[in-house]
Formats: C-alpha cells, structure tokens, sequence
C-alpha cells in the first residue's frame, strides 16, 4: 500500500457503499496570495464523469473544470479573489442517478514570518552546504526501512543501495553545521522515490505532494526546517521538472499522454545543450535535447501542457509557502522547456520577490552558461532564471588551477580568463560556486589529495565572488571519484550508531582532517563578520609565474588574496597592487593572524592561498 503522509486523501462524506480517498492537487492552499488562480487536480475513481458546484463562499468562484480521457482525473479552476479568508471550501461531485459527494478543501492562512524569518532568500552572504540525506546522519533507525516501499534495500557496505540517512540525523548534527560557519542546508530532492532501486538520490519523484517516509515524512522535514529558522539559517529545496520517476502515479495513470514526451521508440535526449543556443542547429538535434528522456527510467515531462506546467508551477509555490523555503536549486535546468522555466520563476518570484533561484547548468562555456540566466547577451530567448550552479568556474576555473601547470592559457590562467567573462551575466554574484558535489569527484581527490591544494580550494571558496557551496565531508577529506565507482556518495563518519570515528568531533578526525577543518572553519567564521567578502566587489590581476591575486572590497574593509600555484615559494612586488594598496600600511593573515608587510614585496609559500585583511 502507498503511504501518503500528507492530509490529502479527503473522506467523501456521501452516502456511499463504501468510503473511498479522493485526492487534490495541490492538498490545500492559501488565502492572500498575489495570484489569484488556482487549478485543483483531482483524482479519484470516476471523478471526471461528475459535476461539480462550489458552495458559495466569499471571494471564491468556481471559473470552470476540465476533464481527460482518463474519467479517474477532473481539474477544477478556481479565483481566489483578494477577499477570501482563510476556512473551508465545500465541493459537491454529483454522477446522474448517484448521490452527490461532499468534500471539504481547506483555505489556510499565510505565515506571517514570511521574508522576516522564513522565505528570506539566499545570498553572498550565505554559505550553504549540500547534503545528501541519505548518507550524512541516521537519526531515527525506524523508517531506514518502510513496508510496502519498491526498494527495500539497506546496505551501507554497497554504495547504490540505501544507507538509512535522514532530516532527523540532519537536524541533530545543526549544532556541528552552525559551528562552521554554514547558513544554509540545500538537500538532496526529499520528495516521495518509490522507484525499485538507486533511490538513495532522490531525483525520480513518484509523488510530489509526499515527502520520502524513509526520511522521515513531513513531519521530520518540518521539523528540520523550523529548527533551522530558529537559528536564522536557511534552507534550499532541489527541484525536479524536467522528468519524474516512471512509478510517479502521474505516469503509471496517466490523464492523458500528452502529459509526457513520446517518441516512436525510446529516445534518450543527446545532453548536447548547443543545439538550443547555436543559430544553425537543427529542429531535429534541439528537440532530442528538450524532448529526449534523460535515462529510461524517467519519463520525460511535456510542459507544453498547460495541466503539466501548472502542476509544477503550483507544487513550487505550494512547497515554498508550506515549508518556508529560502531557495530552489534547480536540477537538469538546459533539459526542460525553457520558456516554461521563466514562466515558473516568474511565478515564484511574483509571489516571493526575495526567493534566490538558480540552476543546474552543468555544461561547457561561460557563453552557453550565461544563456540559461539573466544575461546581457542581445539573443531572442531571454532567461530570467537569477542565478547558476556555477560549473565554469569548477571545470574551468580552480580544478585546473590546482592541477594544471601554469601557461598561456592553463593553470590558474583558466581561473583568471573564467572570471573575466563575467560581464556575460546580468548579475555573477548569485552564482553558486562549489568545489564539488555529488555528480563530480571529491575535490581532494581532484588535487591528488593534497592538503595544501585542498586547503587552497577552500579558501578560494570562501573568498571568491558567488555564493560558496560545500559539499558534506570536503571539510573532513572525503574523497573519491565520480566514475567508474561512483564513491562520491558516502557516509559521513559518524553519523550512525556503531560507527569507528566520528568525523563530526575533534577527537573522532585524524591530524590532518583537523589541520583542513579548523582552516576552513577560520575563514568560514571569518566570513560571517566580513562585509567584504559578502558582498564586497571583486578586483583580479594577470597570473604572472603561477601566481595569481584578487582582491575583495568595500568601503569599510578590504581583502588581499594571494594564490601561488607553484612547488617553491614565489616573491611579488607589492608595488604591482598600488592601487588596492593605497592608504593600507600593512595585512593581518585571517589565518594565523600574524602581520604582513605590504611596503616592498610580499613572499608566499608553495601551495598557498594566502588571504589577509588590510590594515591602515
């Protein structure tokens, strides 16, 4: 049997043989909100052969409904009109010769926190850390597995099966998140996956309006969720648009065909993003990128439906306002229709001006980056998506420079040319840049694990433009490759009973673990009191000999960051940044808080960022 924790299954309170669940889409809804159309999707066995009457109820019409060739579904459009209070709408289904069924549709009232201690948006001034729930923390060893669920696996020792991780253990180890410096938690989806196996990443929903009971159900994200709040963080939802899992009720009874892209045999889409920018492409290559399935197993949503969009769009307000999300990352971003995806941003950010969206970009160029958001590029397809996962500036940017020798255009030169191309964005600095995450290898592993170079990477993260992302356990050497293992996924030590260490204490790291924790967690700390670092401008200079400097400032403080990419200590002039220099007498390392002379020249050591406010 489905276990649906949501109140969605609403009792019909007609005369009938026997009771039966009627569920709505979306489960309930708001009085007040700026948009005032709301379509229900209802399904329920034979719904669509009824009609529907509204009991009056003031500021609220019943515009019309619509129905499908599968009688289970009926859409229902409403006006919710500025008047409307908070209470209960009541519908009657009347089928001819059967008596009318009664079902009640609550009207909620808004949180009044909104923009003040919830749904306040993410900034430069975050620091968020990605979590895949399944592998930080089990908190609540009852749900690792739940009866009736497809994938009944639960094995830490295989690295594609469950691990039992979930919103409580996350929510017990806030304490150690808040301690280094982090502000904001993006997840993993959390949505209902009751696929048959690989559900450990949650990105093949089959039921949106449930959240994964194996995590904890709605309940513990709420949970979660307020906890956070309470300590003024942030949290960040991962969207799914582009495709759902192909047990999603929605594709295993469907209300028509239309609701998803159908090829003549499968077709997978080409991952080839420029086909939907290039000027010669052609019709075919752009369509099996859009249109193509991403992998067989999950269907591919048609948002060219207008029952789909509003599906989408509508569980996107509904999840913002219930839970009181700060944030949407957007996943597989170039693959959905993207004039729907404006369309949905519009929506949300209508509704929540001060919500930070950005997107899955994962492709090749700042130029194809910068089409799918806000740009100044004069192109007939304009995006309004706020901000990117930002890839550049990670396969283009600081992995070559921490792997690459230096050169024309290598090494830290591709970190320097990445960054100059910014004036392609409508605004760089609400891109999200990040060392590593789940899809890619662990950074440390990138850098051949070097402490130096790690330390190095995480202090670019930190100083760098852009909101700054970590990954779970880069702070504590987790390593591993993307391909062909996939050890990119594993648990955090000590987040389960039993455990040999417990990475989340002092005493549970080894030396070097501490050595890279306590430098991420200077400067991370460091970062909450910086002005010029959260939202300071950005000022860089040529690489010259592998050396490469940038600057962060305001008018109240000025940070001088110096990254030497080569195996012996490097020299400059400090005559070079006179500049940014001017009216300084002198640095202080943010680190080790020992003072450095600005006047001649300043020596930095091998494999070393150095990062230093300026002093007057």
């Amino acid at each position: 049997m489905r276990l649906i924790y949501f109140v969605c299954a609403l009792l019909l309170t007609a005369s009938v043989q026997s009771q039966q669940t009627l569920n709505v889409y979306p489960t309930h809804w708001w009085a007040g909100m700026k948009n005032q159309q709301l379509q229900l999707l209802v399904k329920s066995p034979g719904i669509g052969k009824t009609n529907v009457a509204l009991k009056p109820y003031a500021g609220v019409q019943l515009k019309g409904t619509h129905t499908f060739k599968n009688p289970d579904y009926l859409a229902i459009d409403l006006q919710i009109g500025g008047t409307a209070k908070p209470g209960e709408l009541q519908f009657s289904f009347a089928e001819k010769g059967k008596s009318a069924k009664q079902v009640k549709y609550i009207l909620k009232a808004r949180d009044k926190g909104n923009g003040r201690t919830r749904i306040k948006g993410v900034g430069t001034e975050d620091f968020i850390y990605l979590i895949m729930p399944d592998r930080f923390s089990n908190g609540d060893p009852s749900n690792d597995k739940v009866p009736g669920m497809l994938d009944q696996s639960l094995d830490r020792s295989d690295i594609w099966h469950r691990h039992g991780g979930d919103l409580k253990g996350i929510e017990n180890q806030l304490d150690y998140l808040q301690d280094i410096g982090v502000t904001a938690l993006w997840l993993n989806p959390v949505l209902e996956n009751d696929m048959p196996n690989r559900t450990e990443h949650g990105y093949a929903a089959t039921d949106h309006y449930s959240i994964d009971p194996r995590l904890g159900g709605i309940k513990a994200y709420h949970s979660l969720i307020n906890a956070l709040h309470k300590r003024d963080m942030k949290i960040i939802q991962d969207a799914v648009y582009n495709h759902v899992g192909i047990h999603h009720f929605l594709y295993k009874e469907m209300p028509d065909s239309s609701w998803f892209h159908w090829w003549p045999s499968y077709t997978n889409t080409t991952y080839k993003d420029q086909t939907l920018m290039d000027p010669y492409a052609a019709a075919i290559d752009k369509k099996k990128m859009s249109d193509g399935w991403f992998v067989p197993g999950m269907p591919d949503l048609n948002q060219h439906n207008p029952f789909m969009a509003n599906f989408l769009i509508q569980h996107a307000i509904w999840c913002t306002e219930e839970f009181g999300l700060d944030g949407w990352r957007i996943d597989t971003y170039a693959y959905n229709d993207l004039e729907f995806m404006n369309r949905c941003n519009k929506a949300l950010l209508d509704e929540y001006p001060q919500l930070h969206i950005f997107g899955e970009t994962w492709v090749h160029g700042v130029a194809n980056q910068s089409y799918f958001a806000a740009n100044n590029i004069d192109i007939p397809y304009k995006s309004n998506l706020p901000g990117v996962t930002d890839f550049q500036l990670n396969l283009y940017g600081i992995v070559p420079a921490l792997t690459q020798a230096f050169g024309w255009t290598d090494g830290v030169n591709k970190l320097y040319s990445t960054a100059a191309k910014d004036f392609l964005y409508k605004d760089p600095k609400r891109n999200v840049i990040f060392l590593d995450n789940h899809d890619i290898s662990r950074f440390y592993s990138q850098v051949g694990e070097s402490i130096p170079k790690l330390k190095m990477g995480l202090s670019w993260l930190l100083t760098y433009r852009g909101i700054p992302q970590l990954y779970y356990g880069t702070e504590v050497l987790l390593k591993g490759f993307a391909n062909p293992d996939g050890l990119v996924r594993q648990d955090f030590p000590g987040g389960w009973a039993g455990d040999s260490s417990n990475k989340f204490t002092a005493a549970g790291r080894t030396p070097e673990e501490n050595e890279v924790f306590n430098h991420m967690r200077s400067l991370s700390r460091f970062r909450l009191g910086s002005p010029a670092l959260q939202h300071g401008k950005m000022m860089q200079y040529v690489p010259e000999d592998g050396v490469y400097v940038y600057f962060r400032y305001d008018a109240k403080q000025t940070i001088l960051c110096i990254m030497n990419t080569n195996d012996q200590p490097k020299t400059i002039a400090a005559s070079r940044f006179e500049e940014r220099f001017k009216g300084f007498s002198s640095a202080r390392d943010i680190i080790t808080n020992q003072d450095i002379s600005i006047r001649d020249s300043i020596t930095i050591p091998s494999y070393t960022l150095l990062t230093a406010e300026l002093v007057r």
